[in-house]
């Protein structure tokens, strides 16, 4: 059994992207295993066609404990079979909403969800700032991470802090980066800035995913791409990272994060950021006019 994550700055499409790349696997013949870590409790909704699934933390409050629950009621079959279980989280502004994941960890494994299955995969919010969300890093229940990312600076910004929470956790649980997935922006020479970022971080770019309208076509019908058109050039992108990903296994790295002096370097190389002349720095329009004649 392999258990991957995918981590990525909120927006980015990480959800819409493990979700066609798992509905991929799941072409293959692979049994999957979903567990939603992120508060929005959207990691499922494509796999089972519905707005929201019900979440553990949700349903072990109506019931009165997660002890109340059964595996029934917290996981639901979706396309291919694959098995969905959302975390989720408290109300805003209270609490931490890692409890959601450590608390569906710990009830998933007693009752044995994880039977069976080829892969278990987490999709997990943010820069790994907060200790619940990186707990499938801290406790090695994550064991192959995937960062989903674009060229833009925020994004690249966030793989980078991504890949320091693995550090810090390589050498006592075993945890690896498998690699960077890109999901175009369009931004100028996005897959250069990719490929660069990858190379900094001592990984490889396991794919580049071109932007196309049929996912949001997919999506408002909570359907993945590979469901929705599955003759598409995007879908066959999505099985293209698949069977990267299935290929991947044990090729794994302890990532070299950079600095954020290094990251603005690298966008400078790239002509993306312009390097800034310290003397005009806080003077007036006339007064930079003057500076420079």
């Amino acid at each position: 059994m392999r258990q991957i994550a995918f981590y990525g700055k909120g927006g980015i499409g990480k959800s819409t992207t493990s979700q066609n790349t798992l509905a991929a696997l799941a072409e293959m013949g692979q049994k999957i295993l979903i567990v939603g870590c992120d508060p929005k409790s959207d990691s499922t909704r494509l796999i089972l066609h519905s707005k929201a699934q019900n979440t553990v933390l949700g349903l072990a409050a109506a019931a009165g404990s997660v002890e109340d629950l059964e595996l029934e009621d917290v996981m639901k079959s979706g396309y291919r079979g694959i098995r969905c279980v959302e975390s989720g989280g408290p109300e805003p502004g209270v609490g931490c909403a890692g409890r959601g994941v450590i608390t569906s960890i710990n009830f998933l494994e007693e009752n044995g969800a994880y039977d069976g299955v080829d892969y278990v995969s987490y999709d997990v919010l943010g820069d790994v700032v907060c200790g619940g969300f990186a707990m499938p890093i801290r406790e090695n229940k994550a064991q192959e991470i995937y960062i989903v990312m674009s060229g833009e600076m925020m994004a690249m910004y966030a793989a980078n802090n991504i890949s320091k929470g693995i550090l810090k956790y390589a050498n006592s649980g075993g945890v690896r980066l498998g690699g960077l997935v890109c999901n175009e922006r369009q931004t100028d020479k996005e897959l250069e800035l990719a490929e660069a970022l990858a190379k900094k971080l001592g990984t490889t770019l396991i794919h580049f995913v071109p932007r196309d309208n049929v996912v949001q076509h997919a999506e408002l019908r909570r359907m993945t791409v590979i469901e929705y058109a599955p003759e598409s050039k995007q879908a066959e992108e999505y099985r293209t990272l698949a069977r990267k990903i299935h290929a991947n296994s044990g090729k794994g790295v302890i990532p070299t994060p950079i600095t954020m002096d290094e990251l603005e370097d690298l966008l400078m190389e790239h002509g993306i950021m312009k390097k800034v002349d310290e003397s005009i720095v806080g003077k007036s329009i006339a007064e930079e006019t003057a500076a420079v004649h």
